[in-house]
């Protein structure tokens, strides 16, 4: 059976991915924009940081969909002490009931198993994600059974640190829109976008300083 092309033998980016820049997104989003300039400076020193590595990101996701952040990490340290290493040849050796001993449901298991499986087999790419554009990365991922759009925007995010990702699915954003900018009533995704045009293309920066009028603490995906 032949191989499927990769992106690397198929597309060819007209140019590298913007790198965040953090001094220089917050500079415009202080020049553009009068809610973010006061946010800047209410949430001065604290910034997006990107942590661990793609398998184990996007494995945490999973894990921690639809339930608590106290509970997500509790089935996470599970999962990391039944496998030396959160790898996915690891996590392909671990049994159905091995899984579901640590807190997954039989949904989540066989998700986090189709991750593994697509990680080993090479039908993801992420050697190459540095390099490729974000729509590209996320067709990818939303190939990953268990992985939706939100999932995807969080991790380029959090874990690539694109700079111009806008993750319209999330409900702290449009919550939060709804608060700094309509003095709390309800908006459309339309709207949020139309705000967040001021940000481009800076606008995973403003995304998070939209969280952190939620929530000081920043969150870690």
């Amino acid at each position: 059976m032949a191989r499927a092309p990769a992106w690397s033998d198929t597309v060819v980016p007209a140019k590298r991915p913007v790198q965040l820049d953090w001094e220089k997104a917050c500079a415009h989003l202080q020049r553009t924009d009068r809610v973010m300039r006061k946010l800047i400076k209410t949430h001065a020193g604290s910034r997006l940081q990107s942590r661990g590595d793609p398998f184990q990101t996007l494995a945490r996701s999973i894990i921690g969909q639809q339930i608590s952040v106290k509970a997500a990490q509790t089935v996470w340290d599970r999962f990391c002490a039944s496998v030396p290493e959160v790898t996915p040849e690891q996590l392909l050796g671990l049994s159905e009931d091995a899984l579901r001993a640590c807190g997954l449901s039989a949904r989540k298991a066989g998700y986090v198993r189709d991750l593994a499986t697509k990680f080993h087999a090479g039908e993801v790419h992420p050697h190459l994600w540095h390099d490729m554009p974000d729509e590209a990365i996320a067709a990818e991922l939303l190939g990953i059974r268990g992985i939706g759009r939100w999932t995807a925007d969080m991790f380029l995010i959090f874990h690539l640190m694109r700079p111009d990702v806008l993750p319209l699915g999330d409900l702290g954003l449009i919550k939060g829109v709804s608060q700094t900018y309509f003095a709390g009533e309800p908006v459309t995704q339309s709207e949020v976008r139309e705000v967040a045009a001021a940000w481009a293309p800076w606008r995973s920066v403003g995304t998070w300083y939209i969280w952190r009028s939620l929530d000081p603490l920043p969150v870690e995906y």
